[in-house]
């Protein structure tokens, strides 16, 4: 079973992919960068207030899909600047309790929108 989400609480895919895609048990959460679902516009402000965005965006796909930030299993944070990474940590692990999901960060060249910031999340039915 294959079935895309979308939320109107979340932005828009800007290419031919799906923002979230149930795959059996699993929700792959396409890369968010911090964009605000009402205009598509990426938010201002520092790393912190970008990173709250773009989880706020993964949680309304999530919710779409009937689920939680406790069904995360797996994430990717994408940093332009790896200066940023404490800073994002802070305001990342305010989102989630333990036992915490397995987390790969990485500084990237450039990412999509010249956005600071981008994260994807692989969420389970079964956590």
């Amino acid at each position: 079973m294959r079935v895309a989400i979308a939320s109107d609480r979340a932005p828009k895919a800007i290419g031919p992919y799906s923002s979230a895609l149930r795959a059996g048990q699993l929700l792959f959460i396409s890369g968010q960068v911090p964009a605000d679902p009402a205009t598509g516009a990426l938010v201002e402000g520092d790393i912190e207030v970008q990173t709250r965005r773009v989880l706020e965006n993964i949680k309304a796909l999530l919710m779409e899909a009937r689920l939680t930030l406790n069904h995360i299993v797996r994430t990717t944070v994408f940093l332009a600047d790896m200066d940023d990474f404490a800073a994002m940590n802070a305001a990342y692990r305010s989102y989630f309790t333990e036992p915490f999901p397995a987390r790969s960060t990485v500084q990237a060249a450039r990412l999509p929108r010249n956005a600071r910031l981008e994260i994807d999340a692989i969420a389970s039915y079964d956590a």
